[in-house]
């Protein structure tokens, strides 16, 4: 009798103890910290059909998952490698010291000392790029900077594809070769 009315006690003891106070749970984590993954040291490579597209690089990643607007977010800062058309070689590099990426739209928003190259050269500096993945255009509509190799040229305003192949300034300024104005200064 004394050994089922401990084990009775036990189990009294044991299903009591195992309540969960709410207050305290929230206490320790809150809504926010619920709704943001955060990943370390991390590589993403996107692929079309097997073949390599593009790489991103960050320090740390942050996916809010708001179900409203879910968004990556990359505190530290990116690289990003656009590759050839068969995925073999970098075409071009963009850097940045922050980044979102809004997963709704496909929409990167990259900020603060943003440093874009192309494959001929061409060297882009800003301080804010749009780029829209699906439409294969990136964009701003602040200050940049574009340095080739015999030429620098500055303006208000930018627009290009993904690969920096095509690529419009406006309201531009700068030093650029005479043979260039019959281009309409595009690239």
């Amino acid at each position: 009798m004394m050994k089922y009315l401990y084990i009775l006690l036990v189990g009294v003891f044991f299903f009591s103890a195992c309540e969960n106070d709410m207050s305290e749970v929230n206490r320790l984590f809150s809504k926010d910290e619920t709704l943001v993954e955060t990943a370390r040291e991390v590589e993403m490579l996107y692929s079309d059909s097997s073949i390599l597209k593009l790489r991103i690089v960050t320090p740390t990643l942050l996916r809010h998952l708001d179900k409203r607007e879910r968004f990556q977010e990359f505190p530290d800062g990116l690289l990003v490698e656009f590759f050839s058309e068969n995925g073999q070689e970098v075409m071009g590099r963009l850097t940045a010291n922050y980044a979102q990426r809004y997963d709704n739209d496909g929409r990167f928003v990259v900020r603060d000392s943003v440093v874009w190259v192309g494959s001929q050269g061409e060297r882009l500096e800003t301080e804010e790029l749009i780029w829209e993945e699906e439409k294969d255009k990136v964009s701003t509509n602040k200050f940049v900077v574009v340095r080739r190799p015999d030429e620098v040229i500055y303006g208000h305003g930018f627009e290009s594809n993904q690969k920096f192949t095509e690529w419009r300034i406006r309201a531009i300024e700068g030093r650029i070769r005479a043979n260039d104005l019959t281009k309409d200064f595009k690239n």
